[in-house]
Order: structure tokens, then C-alpha cells, then sequence
């Protein structure tokens, strides 16, 4: 068994850890509102080759992705978002199990105006848009990311999106 992955996914979940405020910031129009659902028992972890194995089921472009570049993108994310299941909100809401869910569905967290009447259901395509411009996809947002322009890193950033937050393919 290599050790390598595993000891990177160690490394990144310790220091994802202590980078992550310990109360959630509050900003008007996108912030928690109220307490966030309690933990939920932590999934076992996904072997690094049941993760390509997953990778691999899913449509091109993202079958090829780079998860290890993914994960990095993430990092960008990660000031305003978690992806454990039960995580708690934070500036942005919990993504994990966002696919194939209504945007602004989250009942513990507080969307902008904008998000609540968009309607329209997770996706690779929805959240590829999203994360290109964030701002003029959905105007109105309070997102302040302001855009991750490389089309490969949004592709390996949605695929490690896909393998982390549970998403099966359809």
C-alpha cells in the first residue's frame, strides 16, 4: 500500500483544520443564520484508487481530471466552505452532497436574494458557470470569489468537488 495519499489527505485535512475559523463569519446576506445540523459520523475514507475508480465513472471532461490539482483549487474554497457530511456552514454553506440539489436549499444557512430565486439544480455545467464568474453568472450573488478563469482547474476542481462530497453518477 503506498502512503503517499493517504499522508497528503492527513496533512491537507490537519491543516484545512487549522485554518478554518472556529466560529463561522458573519456577513450580511450570505452567513449562517442559526446553528448549523450537528456532525454527522464521519464516512469511512475513500481509498486514493476507489477515488480514480470514481473519477473514472464520470462523464468526460471530469473522468480525466486531476484530483491532486483539484484538492488545491479547493483550497481557494475552503476559507468559506467545507465538504464533510454534517460540516458545518461557515461564510458559504456546506457543499457536500450539493449535486443534483436545489440551489439555495440548505435550510440552515442564508442565501442571498439571488441565489433563492435562481431555481435551478446543482450540476457540473451550473457550478462550471459559477465558478468562472461567479458575479455574472448570477448577479446578485454575494459570492465575493471572484472567478477561477483556467477551464482545466474548474474541470479538476468540480471532479474532486464530485469525489468528495459523495456524488454518484447518474
Amino acid at each position: 500500500m503506498r502512503l503517499g495519499p493517504i499522508l497528503a489527505a492527513a496533512a491537507f485535512a490537519t491543516l484545512a483544520a487549522a485554518c478554518s475559523p472556529s466560529q463561522p463569519e458573519q456577513k450580511s446576506g450570505d452567513a449562517t443564520s442559526g446553528p448549523t445540523t450537528a456532525s454527522a459520523p464521519a464516512a469511512p475514507e475513500m481509498s486514493a484508487e476507489d477515488k480514480q475508480k470514481l473519477l473514472a465513472s464520470f462523464p468526460a471532461p471530469y473522468n480525466a481530471a486531476d484530483l491532486a490539482n483539484g484538492q488545491a483549487k479547493f483550497g481557494l474554497c475552503q476559507s468559506c466552505h467545507t465538504i464533510t457530511p454534517g460540516g458545518a456552514n461557515m461564510t458559504g454553506p456546506n457543499l457536500h452532497g450539493v449535486f443534483g440539489k436545489r440551489s439555495a436549499s440548505n435550510p440552515d444557512f442564508k442565501y442571498s436574494d439571488a441565489l433563492k430565486a435562481a431555481g435551478f439544480e446543482w450540476d457540473a455545467s451550473h457550478l462550471d458557470q459559477w465558478l468562472a464568474q461567479p458575479q455574472t453568472f448570477l448577479p446578485g450573488t454575494k459570492m465575493t470569489f471572484a472567478g477561477l478563469k483556467d477551464a482545466k482547474d474548474r474541470n479538476d476542481l468540480i471532479a474532486y468537488l464530485m469525489v468528495e462530497t459523495g456524488h454518484t453518477p447518474k
